[in-house]
């Protein structure tokens, strides 16, 4: 009778966020007959915002992912798993830390963003430090989400080309597809992520304010306070307060973006961005910047949105009225990023590093 081997997913939190809803996904749903999987989180349980109810989970319950390291060090001498998976940059370096106390052991990070195109200046400094670039070495493998992470991983970070493996973040859940109607007497646009600097809401506000007709902004997610109250002051400044709805968290993703005409991504640098993926899944067509990152792997240009270069050429499709099929949409990356295909993608990369 074959083994199976045991598998513990590691994450600082199961807050609301990409890193938590794919590691939380692929742990619940790769081969329970090949793997015995367990999830581990350093944080709180009360943080959850996801279904882990078909997984054995323990909470750490610190406060950081550095006051955790006593505890990651026992819990793995008592299970003693044949592989660790971590996502995200600070848990991946103290993975590799740690890597080097279990030699039996096989420590898979998975990447979240491209590190080195971080805008911060104070981020940037620390993920170029020796000790990010030493850790991240010491792992036995790197899951990338798009090319462009690859390529940074190797050339910025240094890591060994045969330790880094692409693997696009999976489509968790169909939805049910939007009507094909709309109302052309006002525009509707939507964009879901966190307010930070990085995913550009401020300049989507400045295109949209040069749109000489009615349109409606809806934007989900939440982020620090400073930076939000910044975003609305420039909305007020720009005279297009009273076209922005503002929702901090819901669990009606879906049926928002199925009721806008399309999703806007402003984002200077992507990993692999998720909320584009699920607009996609539900029908509604994107418009986003060329950025690094894994966006220009999604969106196909005429069949599901736009890649454009610049603001103006953001202006001119924002301007344009495309006749989208949701259905076409929606097929354009339905096999592309399917839940079968990428849990059989990770399933492999298991398989070939135990062996």
């Amino acid at each position: 009778m074959k083994k199976t081997k045991k598998i513990i997913f590691v994450l600082p939190s199961l807050v609301p966020g990409g890193a938590e809803r794919v590691i939380s996904f692929v742990a619940q749903n790769i081969n329970k007959q090949d793997f015995d999987s367990k999830l581990l989180i350093t944080g709180y349980s009360k943080d959850t915002s996801y279904d882990v109810s078909s997984i054995n989970v323990k909470y750490l319950n610190t406060p950081r992912v550095l006051f955790s390291i006593p505890y990651l060090i026992l819990y793995f001498l008592k299970e003693k798993p044949d592989i660790v998976v971590s996502s995200i940059y600070h848990l991946n370096a103290v993975m590799g830390m740690i890597s080097t106390l279990f030699k039996k052991t096989k420590f898979i990070g998975r990447e979240a963003t491209i590190l080195s195109s971080r805008k911060n200046e104070k981020t940037k400094k620390f993920f170029s430090g020796s000790i990010v670039h030493n850790s991240l070495k010491k792992i036995d493998a790197l899951v990338c989400q798009s090319d462009d992470m690859v390529k940074d991983m190797i050339k910025n970070y240094q890591i060994p080309k045969s330790k880094v493996t692409k693997i696009n973040n999976p489509i968790s859940r169909i939805p049910k597809l939007k009507n094909d109607t709309r109302n052309d007497s006002c525009k509707k646009f939507i964009t879901v992520g966190r307010l930070t600097e990085v995913k550009g809401h401020e300049r989507l506000l400045t295109i949209l304010s040069k749109l000489n007709e009615p349109f409606q902004y809806t934007i989900i997610g939440d982020g620090h306070e400073e930076f939000k109250k910044s975003l609305f002051n420039t909305a007020k400044k720009l005279g297009i307060e009273n076209n922005i709805k503002h929702i901090p968290f819901t669990k009606k993703v879906d049926q928002y973006i199925a009721e806008n005409d399309l999703f806007l991504q402003g984002s200077f640098v992507e990993g692999f961005p998720n909320s584009l993926l699920e607009s996609c899944v539900v029908g509604t067509p994107v418009i986003a910047f060329n950025v690094p990152g894994g966006t220009k792997e999604i969106i196909e240009n005429g069949v599901n949105g736009f890649l454009v270069e610049n603001e103006s050429m953001y202006l001119k499709k924002l301007k344009e009225n495309h006749n989208w099929s949701p259905i076409e949409v929606r097929n354009s990356v339905i096999e592309k990023f399917s839940k079968k295909k990428i849990i059989k993608e990770f399933e492999d990369l298991f398989i070939k590093i135990l062996s």
